[in-house]
């Protein structure tokens, strides 16, 4: 289900070079989409390459995130990333999925999940997203 984008995601110009784009939101969930292209950046056997795998896990946790700010608090940045590459990640184009598993005064934990076009898990990631108090 695509989704109005409260977030800008889209028009992001690094999101736009590699071909990111957000699908799905909904409270502390986001799914983004990366459409593979001849510009993508590759890895062995032409597999996507894994520092494009660790960016989509911290860019899905950004609208997650989002769905859900508590008021007096706003956005700090990662925090903490963890990537495990399961397989390499091949097809037109792969998701990840993020899901906020806790929601903390200062952080946030989130669980990523990467997937090809086939379903396959390719790789997973955990990050734990800083809040700050305003006001």
């Amino acid at each position: 289900m695509k989704v109005d984008n409260p977030f800008d995601f889209d028009s992001d110009p690094f999101h736009q070079y590699l071909g990111l784009t957000l699908e799905e939101t909904r409270e502390d969930y986001a799914r983004i989409r990366l459409n593979i292209h001849a510009n993508t950046p590759t890895g062995i056997g032409g597999s996507v390459n894994g520092g494009v795998l660790s960016t989509m896990i911290d860019m899905a946790a950004v609208p997650a995130v989002f769905t859900n700010i508590r008021a007096g608090s706003e956005p700090a940045g990662t925090a903490d990333l963890q990537i495990t590459y399961l397989r390499q990640a091949h097809g037109s184009w792969i998701d990840a999925e993020a899901r906020v598993i806790k929601r903390g005064r200062q952080l946030c934990t989130i669980h990523v999940d990467i997937k090809n076009n086939e379903g396959v898990l390719c790789a997973t990631g955990r990050v734990l997203y800083a809040l700050r108090a305003v006001g």
